[in-house]
């Protein structure tokens, strides 16, 4: 008896088969239905958000929503440009001849998003997907219900169900959504599940894309804007999710005698944007759960960094709240410097010299981001050729993920492939070669019975040198 997830496969394959996913209609009709669920029902996705992360408005509207918009604006915009076919030039070797490069849509695709922006990480991908000419299954995150069972109905209501099917479940479901042959998945999470996935994907030579994430260190030098700097760094960190964000800082690099410097300013705005009792703040998320809450207890309570605290580290588990908490001198074999924090801690390593900040990121596996915030030219040229990331920011934490217009993916540990616009049309397409040519132009040198004219006469195509293809063609 078929089950949930190859009754799903076997339907959208048929539709695939169809050729219904191909039109650019039918792709322009189901993006103009993403885009009305997200503004007939704003309202349910902010509740559904303050349900599983008690996120802010602000953050719902801004990290979620206004990107899922922007994401299907662009594609609307741009999907007849990107279907269109590239035309490339053609060698002499070919002559007379053209060459395009179609996009071809891949088939049926699996997504499997996370817990932190269940609602973005979900629909973005199925933007890309959709736009290539995918028939899609989404797999939400269990670990946020309430965005999982309202994505199940939103999208069941609005979109082609022959072509985009979502299916809710936990570790069963996946597995046997895992078990069926597909033609690309797509999972964004942790590099233990990235692992099974990719084993899975291994048994029917299935491309993956992996956004993973890491420990993304920001470098922060002397003689800067320290203001802006806290701020943007709080922004990135506490104001994306309370931390649970792949790309929110993890650590601080700076010097020993700056330290002190960004310790004050962090302090004194955060006490500003959250007040004297974070705790209280409406403008935090909560931890997503007592599971992830009792984790980010044990890396505060490790000997090795609990007298480290120089701000915060106030909790309250009835409510999974954990205050900003910033933490100076963290040894590097503490638990918090060996693992990614996704949380509202954030540690503080001090160097000699900020230049030996670029040695210690790179000793570590390649991050999501890295980030530096100085107004030294010659630095930033060196932490941009030198250190291995995702995406690199400077003098900015977080934005970058807001532009269409650059790749979002890791590198390493940190991920594989990536998306975002243009690039996630890309991710679900096979870029297909196709060469055309007439019967004319024939070129005997080509065929047997091979002669060492010929062999002249192919080297001279292959160097271009129309006076020795003459000399060739004569014989001299």
């Amino acid at each position: 008896m078929e089950n949930m997830a190859e009754a799903a496969v076997k339907e959208l394959r048929s539709t695939v088969s169809s050729g219904k996913t191909k039109s650019y209609e039918w792709r322009i009709s189901q993006l103009k239905a993403i885009l009305k669920i997200v503004t007939h029902h704003e309202n349910e996705i902010i509740e559904a958000l303050r349900s599983d992360l008690d996120k802010p408005e602000h953050e719902a509207f801004i990290h979620e929503i206004f990107s899922v918009v922007s994401s299907c604006k662009l594609a609307l915009k741009e999907l007849r440009r990107w279907m269109k076919p590239q035309k490339v030039k053609t060698g002499m070797l070919t002559f007379p001849s053209s060459g395009e490069i179609v996009p071809e849509p891949l088939g049926v695709v699996l997504v499997i998003s996370t817990w932190n922006y269940p609602f973005l990480i979900a629909v973005d991908p199925v933007i890309g997907a959709i736009a290539a000419g995918n028939a899609v299954v989404l797999k939400p995150s269990e670990v946020a219900p309430a965005t999982s069972a309202l994505l199940s109905k939103l999208l069941g209501e609005y979109l082609d169900t022959s072509a985009v099917k979502v299916i809710e479940g936990a570790v069963p479901e996946t597995t046997e959504l895992l078990a069926q042959k597909w033609d690309k998945i797509m999972y964004t999470g942790n590099g233990r599940v990235a692992r099974i996935v990719l084993a899975a994907a291994v048994k029917h030579l299935t491309p993956v894309i992996l956004e993973l994430g890491g420990k993304c260190p920001v470098v922060v030098d002397a003689n800067i804007n320290l203001k802006v700097t806290a701020r943007r760094i709080i922004s990135g960190k506490w104001g994306c999710n309370s931390g649970q964000t792949c790309i929110s800082p993890d650590y601080i690099l700076t010097t020993k005698e700056h330290a002190p410097k960004v310790v004050d300013a962090l302090t004194a705005e955060l006490e500003k944007f959250y007040g004297k009792d974070p705790l209280g703040s409406k403008d935090l998320s909560r931890i997503i759960n007592i599971h992830h809450f009792d984790r980010l207890e044990k890396l505060m309570d490790d000997e090795k960094v609990s007298g480290k605290i120089v701000h915060g580290g106030q909790r309250d588990k009835t409510n999974l709240k954990i205050a900003p908490t910033i933490l100076l001198d963290v040894e590097e074999d503490s638990l918090i410097m060996n693992e990614e924090i996704f949380g509202p801690l954030l540690p503080i390593v001090t160097v000699n010299k900020i230049e030996d900040s670029f040695g210690a990121i790179n000793a570590k596996g390649k991050p999501l981001a890295a980030y530096l915030f100085t107004n030294d030219k010659t630095l930033k040229e060196e932490f941009v050729r030198s250190v291995s990331a995702g995406a690199i920011a400077i003098n900015e934490t977080a934005l970058h993920f807001m532009e269409v217009g650059l790749p979002f993916g890791g590198v390493g540990e940190s991920g594989m492939g990536s998306y975002h616009g243009k690039f996630s049309f890309d991710a679900f397409s096979h870029q297909k070669a196709v060469l055309r040519r007439g019967f004319v132009g024939e070129v005997s040198a080509r065929y047997p019975p091979y002669a060492p004219w010929k062999l002249q006469l192919l080297k001279a195509l292959v160097k271009g040198n129309i006076i020795e293809i003459l000399r060739a063609l004569l014989g001299w």
